[in-house]
Order: structure tokens, then C-alpha cells, then sequence
């Protein structure tokens, strides 16, 4: 049980850990970017990724030796549904991190270059859509915690 437990809270801690970056992500995304702040934006960029993969790894052991097992996760769809939304949310993160690093490279050769407000808007749309589909990561986990 305590293993359980523990799980369970490091999942949770991990995953505000993602909305807290990502709505940070979303809200330093803006016109005019300077080199310190293209840094920062790149570093919890890969903060994010980097918690990304703590919380598959802490979720698959939260299957293996969480008290529930396998056999209430694997035929749940509210789970496959988290997981779909969570799959969606990497693949929506793809297209700001090379953004970030070619705008950190970019600038590192050049030191007045500057995104493009229309590259900014279309990468905070997708972080934007980041955000909604955790959102809906959550929903999914409350859901299969009720329904499952």
C-alpha cells in the first residue's frame, strides 16, 4: 500500500508539475524574445520533456505494482483515453521544442534575431493546445477513478 501511495503522489505531483510549465511556457511566448529569455523558455522546455517521461515512467509502474494492476488499467478506456490525450499532448510539443532550439541557434549566430510574431502565435496555438489536451488528461484520470 505504501508503494502504492507513493506512486500515486509522485504521478500527481508530476503531472501539475506539466501544467505548471507549460502555462509558463505559454505565457513568456511572446513578440520580441530576447537571447536570456529564448534560454529560459528552452530550459523549461526541456524541463517539461524531461517530466514528460518521468510521468509515463512513474504511470507504468503505477500499472505494474500500483494496487489496482494491470487488469483494471488495460481494458479501461477512460485510460486509453488519458493515454490517447497524453500522446497528443507530446506530439503537440514537438514543433515548440525544434522552434525553441532553431530560434536559440538562430540567435546565438545572429544576436538581434527575433522569432517572427507570426512564428510566436503559431507556436503559443500549439502550446495552447497542449494545455487543453492535459486539461483533458485530467478529466480522463478523474473519470476512470469514478467510472473505472
Amino acid at each position: 500500500m505504501a508503494v502504492d501511495l507513493a506512486l500515486a503522489i509522485a504521478h500527481h505531483l508530476l503531472i501539475l508539475g506539466l501544467i505548471v510549465m507549460v502555462a509558463l511556457e505559454f505565457a513568456r511566448l511572446r513578440p520580441g524574445l530576447t537571447g536570456a529569455e529564448l534560454t529560459a523558455l528552452a530550459r523549461l522546455d526541456a524541463g517539461f520533456g524531461a517530466t514528460a517521461a518521468l510521468v509515463v515512467v512513474v504511470g507504468v509502474l503505477r500499472v505494474i505494482f500500483g494496487i489496482k494492476g494491470y487488469q483494471y488499467y488495460l481494458p479501461n478506456p477512460w485510460f486509453w483515453g488519458k493515454m490517447a490525450a497524453f500522446l497528443a499532448v507530446g506530439l503537440c510539443s514537438i514543433p515548440p521544442t525544434v522552434a525553441l532550439l532553431k530560434w536559440r541557434k538562430a540567435q546565438q549566430t545572429d544576436p538581434s534575431f527575433t522569432p517572427t510574431d507570426a512564428e510566436i502565435a503559431r507556436i503559443r496555438g500549439l502550446v495552447l493546445w497542449e494545455i487543453r489536451l492535459l486539461a483533458l488528461v485530467v478529466v480522463f484520470a478523474a473519470t476512470m477513478a469514478r467510472l473505472g
